[in-house]
């Protein structure tokens, strides 16, 4: 299944997708319920019902004139609300080709443990515009992930168990503001204020059978499901970044076994699979200056429109936008006397 949220009558509602048609859940069944929250609380007893109804619907045994065109709807995060956002570390190339253009050695703690850092799950936002202060502009960068959420609740969950956990598949756009970033991660915590003002998610949650024609083997040593999904990232229609989730070392199996000890987890916790390979401008201005002293940088402006899109699970489109302000917390730091 293909879950929306959408925007009806002033609040959340929660669809399927089926042909470029939005059907609302009680169209499935009567007793569905209709915001994504509710239906990740009980995903037990909704999912099969809606999975039944939502197969009705595909193969034409039921039909329906209560569907709704997609381009007729304003899409919000398929899960608005997520109860907490986590960011994973997952793929090896990406970690290893921005230290390698720091002149750093590759950490060799990688490939011990999957690590995550929490982001702000207030910030969680869905297609359309990205609201940016003029500090965010500094450096602002996009970072292409996939990212999954929790449906069923769980502590000190065991990797081998853990897919049973996950609700869906989506993109993520994590979106980071470098100069911000970067001045507050050389007191070693952060990324915080370079992280916390969006994170983009959509623009759709697809259920895991509908991706199990796109399984493939872990990686070595490692447990869990892993995905062939292309993935592509393109700011006003050039394509700027392209990987595949196959490419994850860590699975979000291992990083549920990590994220979960001695934790409880939630149905509607987000977990992000870090950004990857060549998969942000940070890295990829960092290879073509190592390559290149006369490169030139590129970053996002006003106005871009940054489209991701991986294979089975859609396109997602942002604008960015400025503020009406020229409020600056950079030009608020305090100076050292020497």
């Amino acid at each position: 299944m293909k879950l929306v949220t959408y925007l009806k009558e002033e609040r959340e509602q929660l669809g399927v997708l089926i042909n470029e048609m939005i059907y609302d859940m009680e169209v499935l069944h009567p007793d569905l319920p209709n915001s994504m929250n509710l239906f990740l609380n009980y995903w037990d007893d909704s999912y099969p019902v809606a999975q039944a109804g939502n197969l009705m619907l595909t193969e034409g045994t039921r039909t329906s004139n209560k569907g709704i065109p997609l381009r007729d709807v304003q899409l919000l995060a398929p899960v608005p609300f997520p109860s907490s956002c986590r960011d994973g570390y997952a793929f090896r190339q990406h970690v290893a080709a921005a230290r390698r253009n720091r002149k750093v050695d590759m950490i060799p703690e990688f490939d011990q443990f999957p690590i995550f850092y929490f982001t702000n799950h207030h910030s969680i936002q869905g297609p359309g515009e990205i609201r940016c202060m003029p500090d965010h502009l500094e450096k602002l960068d996009f970072e292409l992930e996939a990212a999954i959420v929790i449906a069923r609740p769980g502590r000190n969950i065991k990797a081998k168990e853990a897919d049973d956990h996950i609700g869906g598949l989506m993109i993520m756009n994590d979106l980071s503001a470098r100069r911000l970033q970067m001045e507050e991660m050389l007191l070693n915590l952060g990324p915080a204020k370079g992280k916390d003002f969006s994170t983009v998610i959509g623009p759709w949650l697809v259920t895991l059978d509908e991706l199990q024609s796109f399984e493939i083997p872990a990686k070595e040593n490692h447990t869990g499901k892993s995905w062939n999904l292309n993935m592509k990232c393109r700011v006003n229609g050039k394509q700027v970044s392209e990987g595949n989730m196959g490419d994850m070392d860590w699975t979000f199996a291992e990083i549920i076994e990590r994220a979960s000890y001695g934790v409880d987890l939630y149905p509607g916790d987000v977990i992000g699979s870090g950004t990857v390979g060549s998969g942000c401008f940070l890295e990829l201005n960092g290879t073509g200056k190592l390559n290149d002293p006369n490169f030139t940088e590129q970053w996002l402006q006003v106005n871009d429109v940054v489209e991701m899109e991986i294979d089975g699970l859609g396109k997602l489109s942002n604008t960015i936008v400025a503020e009406e302000t020229d409020w600056s917390i950079l030009n608020r730091k305090k100076t050292v006397s020497q």
